[in-house]
């Protein structure tokens, strides 16, 4: 088990952690560091552990109002989900001609033309 030194508010502390688990141990505990510091910068020198006390609890707190936070952007995902689903639900099919049959009546008529022009000239060229 890898021992690890961290330091939380200005003071040293060894600690202990699963193999290839210290790079998580010292993220962790940058973060109370942090809360640590902002106390020791507002309050002064504190006992270590109300200061550790302190700044867990200040953690916990974020902790909890991010969870609260992502609860909230949960139940907006499954409103959301839930709202397009009806709407998937409720569309109705409706066919529309891709060329309207007028379009279509003119084409064909230009076509037909075309092909009596093509065998007036043939009929030209060979007779």
């Amino acid at each position: 088990m890898p021992d690890v030194r961290i330091v939380i508010g200005g003071r040293e502390f060894d600690v202990s952690c699963q193999p290839g688990e210290d790079h998580f141990l010292r993220a962790a505990a940058k973060l109370l560091d942090n809360e640590a510091q902002s106390l020791v910068s507002q309050i002064g020198r504190l006992p270590e552990a109300r200061m550790l006390l302190m700044a867990g609890l200040m953690l916990a707190d974020k902790t909890a109002g991010l969870e609260d936070q992502l609860r909230a952007a949960e139940d907006r995902a499954a409103l959301a989900e839930r709202v397009a689903s009806d709407a998937r639900t409720q569309v109705e099919r409706v066919e529309v001609p891709v060329m309207p049959q007028p379009v279509l009546d003119t084409m064909a008529e230009i076509a037909a033309r075309a092909e009596a022009l093509a065998d007036q000239i043939e009929e030209r060229v060979a007779g």
